[in-house]
């Protein structure tokens, strides 16, 4: 016995010292519900999988609180080792002198395996400079597509299997639906990126000056021209009429279509792991669609989620701590997992060859349309993303002038030129402060 409690009193000294010998790698999030399980989920593999390092996942809130949360830690000397921001956050990011330290330093100088080109372009392009060098690893890109409740078209006499490629034929289907007692034909989520950003890059327009930001902090906005216009006051039509269902700017809308209670919605990819999870509902995923009376739509559509940036200010032992949770995360099974679970575009070629293999899109039809609908054409200067400075706020500004036109209190131009005004406000700032 005595022997017994001595054994047990060294143990109790070693067994602290040697979790402390473990590298711990701080990253902060903004999941939560599904995509939190499904996040967790890739830390407690990683962490059982290797005794080096132990990643800790802290959510901070919504895409602009972890955001927020970032920049303030980053200031006093408390920043994670990795933060996830949504893509509108990018160009906040590059401009955060000293902030960031960009990912492919991280992996290279780690010296485990990274090879640029075997990460799909159509995903990483975003998030990379000019050289091709990859500033943040692309942990969760989506990109719009449209889903349809196949039982609620039945319901209302309608055929599921309409042709919905282009909004001419939307519109048609959708009076069809109100005729067939639907309360809620249309709903949309993420009103700017879907009906705007998207928009103007399905159909080459020029969402701002300076290729979208890309080419300069100089650029200003230009989103009220005659197709955004035209789209804005169709959607104003569709909800005065009572086709078009406003629930919310950012993904509160889903929560309706998921229900049962709207028949057609446009989301994020990403959408699917929460359609999947709670629809009781025959459905199908369809591309974006466009203008068919456009000269040259549809482009590819762009690109939306988060990726992952890695803070500056932390040690070498942690950043190769860093790299290799990054490794673990390109490996080919764990990216496949992760777009078959949630929507979210695979990073690497191999993630998606590996999707094919296993015979994921044969057996779920419309899950490849986001991989195919980004990579349908080569991206123009006008739609490859939009890389502009203040962008969060710019787009609280885009959803306060849209709720006006929903509401019937403003017209489509009136809201659209209000809102390129005060955004170019917000991107004279950031250009005065990134001199």
């Amino acid at each position: 016995m005595k022997y017994s409690i001595f054994a047990s009193a060294i143990l109790a000294t070693l067994i602290p010292a040697a979790a402390s010998a473990q590298t711990e790698i701080q990253w902060w999030h903004a999941f939560t519900g599904r995509l939190a399980e499904l996040l967790d989920q890739h830390v407690a593999d990683f962490n059982a999988s290797q005794s080096d390092y132990v990643v800790v996942a802290t959510p901070k809130g919504n895409y602009s609180e972890a955001l927020n949360a970032g920049i303030a830690a980053f200031r006093a000397g408390e920043q994670p080792h990795i933060l996830q921001v949504f893509e509108v956050g990018t160009a906040t990011m590059m401009g955060a002198r000293g902030a960031i330290k960009p990912v492919y330093e991280v992996l290279e100088e780690s010296g485990l395996p990274f090879d640029p080109a075997s990460y799909l372009p159509a995903v990483t392009g975003y998030y990379t400079t000019v050289e091709g060098q990859m500033l943040s690893f692309p942990y969760n890109s989506s990109t719009p597509v449209m889903y349809v409740n196949r039982t609620l078209f039945e319901e209302a006499g309608v055929d599921p299997d309409t042709d919905l490629t282009t909004w001419e034929q939307v519109d048609e289907v959708l009076t069809q639906l109100q005729d067939g007692g639907l309360d809620c034909p249309f709903t949309t989520t993420w009103q700017s990126w879907v009906h705007l950003e998207t928009l103007s890059a399905r159909h080459d327009q020029p969402f701002a000056t300076q290729e979208n930001g890309f080419a300069g902090f100089d650029a200003e906005l230009v989103f009220n021209d005659a197709l955004q216009v035209a789209h804005i006051e169709k959607m104003a039509e569709w909800a005065r009429d009572g086709k078009f269902v406003y629930a919310g700017r950012r993904s509160e809308p889903g929560a309706s279509f998921r229900a049962g209670d709207c028949a057609i919605m446009t989301e994020s990819s990403a959408g699917y792991a929460g359609v999947k999870a709670e629809a009781d509902f025959e459905f199908d995923i369809h591309q974006l669609p466009y203008w068919g009376d456009a000269e040259g739509a549809p482009l590819n559509s762009i690109i939306g989620g988060a990726s992952l940036w890695v803070m500056a200010g932390h040690d070498d032992a942690e950043y190769q701590g860093v790299a290799a949770f990054l490794s673990y995360l390109s490996s080919p099974e764990v990216q496949a997992k992760w777009h078959q679970d949630t929507g979210y575009l695979p990073v690497t070629q191999a993630a998606y060859d590996l999707t094919r293999e296993q015979g994921f899109y044969e057996a779920n039809p419309g899950t490849n349309i986001a991989v195919e609908q980004m990579s349908a054409t080569e991206p123009t200067a006008n739609s490859k993303g939009i890389r502009l400075g203040n962008f969060d706020q710019i787009r609280t500004i885009i959803d306060e002038e849209l709720e006006a036109v929903w509401s019937g209190d403003k017209s489509a131009q009136d809201a659209l030129d209000t809102a390129a005004a005060r955004g170019n406000e917000l991107l004279r700032r950031f250009e005065q402060a990134n001199r």
